[in-house]
């Protein structure tokens, strides 16, 4: 957690300040998005043996998590919203130990039907935890700051499979044992963790600095004004809006799009990547070992990334140019059958797609007002994920047709090469609002 430390030449107590907020906040989120993550996407792991014994195709399969998302949409901006009425500490708490409870029910899902409906409910648990942690992080966070605390904090998702990918396969030996299928064992095994940190999250996470007892008086009135100053002169693409205005903005919508793309990405490989890569003939173990490889360079550079765009303050870029990454090398997954080719290219597919996680979300609250953040930023999230489920069920629905998984990744070619253009295009569009003498809310 080095990285949350700021440049040696800031005052005294901006530096004392924001190094106490890292340390104290962001390893706990980091953590607790770790396991959310592990729960969402351990069913790829499941699926090695889960598919057979519970009669599942491809297609069934890409059904379920496209499930997932349909639940996460409809509950994600009402989620976000109650966090604003209840607080974050009680609502992020109620979100992990709800999905820990509906995580750990998958062990006993018996065929089709009840895999759908689990998958659904899992979706509506998790739902408004990442928007909310993101909301949550602009209480805290100078905007300067923000781009390599959101890729600090969204390493969790590379790290869950990177780490996740051994343990997983680990626990599918434990096929036999009590009387369990191994798939079983890994559900429940990988829920616990989210009840427990949703426990502990009551008594660490303060909802807002003024309830930080861990600052000084003085550190909390520094970061309260720096906040605040933020506020002044920003030039947000929407402003004061209610949830319908919101809903219906075009840059809402259109940030939405960019986000569709690698949001898609994370979770399809996320899901599908270990049956990508078992086609190749090898073992669950050898599955579990390779499957971390593109993960682990990911998270290295994610952090890199975002460090990079807050130093140079350019977000457009810095999000366009990964994205742009990931397109190609998802498209060149079709020109090869060799397994170590297309480990190169799920590498760099991975690399790029989490390294605009952060510039991305430092732009996007920079564009959204204070009163529109709430339901703005449930809105981009929720909006992206319409094209998530989608993208998960045509996986499934391609590979069943064609016999390809390549073929399955072309939706998110398109996603991602979408995205990259429409990222230049709004940035361009921002900057002459921006310099407008008046610039008018975009409705």
């Amino acid at each position: 957690m080095a990285t949350t430390s700021v440049p040696t030449e800031l005052p005294e107590i901006e530096r004392r300040t924001m190094r106490a907020v890292g340390w104290r906040i962001v390893p706990f989120l980091v953590l607790c998005y770790f396991i959310a993550y592990v729960d969402r996407v351990n069913a790829g792991f499941a699926a090695l043996t889960m598919n057979k014994d519970l009669g599942l195709s491809q297609a069934m399969f890409g059904i379920g998590g496209g499930l997932f998302f349909v639940a996460y949409v409809l509950c994600e901006v009402p989620s976000n919203l109650a966090m604003e009425k209840f607080g974050a500490r009680v609502w992020i708490a109620r979100i992990m130990i709800t999905w820990g409870l509906v995580g750990a029910a998958m062990a006993f899902v018996v065929g089709p039907f009840s895999f759908y409906f689990g998958r659904f409910l899992l979706g509506a648990a998790e739902a408004g935890f990442f928007p909310g942690v993101i909301l949550y992080l602009t209480y805290w966070f100078p905007k300067a700051y923000r781009a390599r605390i959101v890729a600090l904090f969204m390493v969790a998702i590379p790290i869950s499979s990177f780490l996740g990918s051994p343990l997983s396969a680990g626990l599918l030996q434990l096929d036999g044992a009590a009387g369990l299928h191994g798939w079983q064992w890994l559900f429940i095994a990988e829920a616990i963790p989210a009840v427990l940190l949703g426990l502990a999250a009551l008594f660490v996470l303060p909802s807002r600095p003024a309830e930080a007892k861990w600052l000084a008086p003085e550190q909390r009135a520094w970061l309260e004004r720096r906040l605040e100053a933020d506020k002044v002169g920003a030039a947000p693409v929407a402003h004061h809006l209610p949830l319908l205005k919101v809903l219906s903005n075009k840059y809402v919508w259109a940030l939405a799009l960019i986000y569709s793309g690698s949001s898609a990405t994370s979770n399809a490989l996320s899901l599908w990547q270990p049956q990508i890569l078992k086609s190749f003939g090898l073992s669950n173990l050898e599955t579990g070992l390779l499957n971390m490889i593109p993960f682990g360079i990911a998270s290295v550079f994610m952090v890199f990334w975002g460090l990079r765009a807050d130093k140079s303050g350019e977000r457009v870029y810095s999000t366009a140019l990964p994205l742009a990454l990931t397109c190609l090398c998802l498209a060149a997954t079709n020109l090869t059958s060799s397994l170590t080719l297309t480990m190169v290219l799920l590498s760099f597919t991975l690399l790029g797609n989490y390294a605009i996680k952060g510039p991305f979300w430092a732009m996007a609250t920079e564009w959204l007002s204070a009163g529109t953040a709430a339901a703005g930023i449930a809105a981009i999230n929720t909006l992206s994920h319409l094209g998530t489920g989608i993208a998960s069920w045509l996986l499934g629905v391609i590979k069943d047709a064609t016999g390809s998984f390549p073929m399955g990744l072309l939706p998110l070619v398109v996603l991602t090469g979408a995205g990259s253009i429409m990222t230049i295009i709004l940035g361009r569009g921002s900057r002459a609002q921006a310099s407008a003498p008046a610039p008018a809310p975009a409705e």
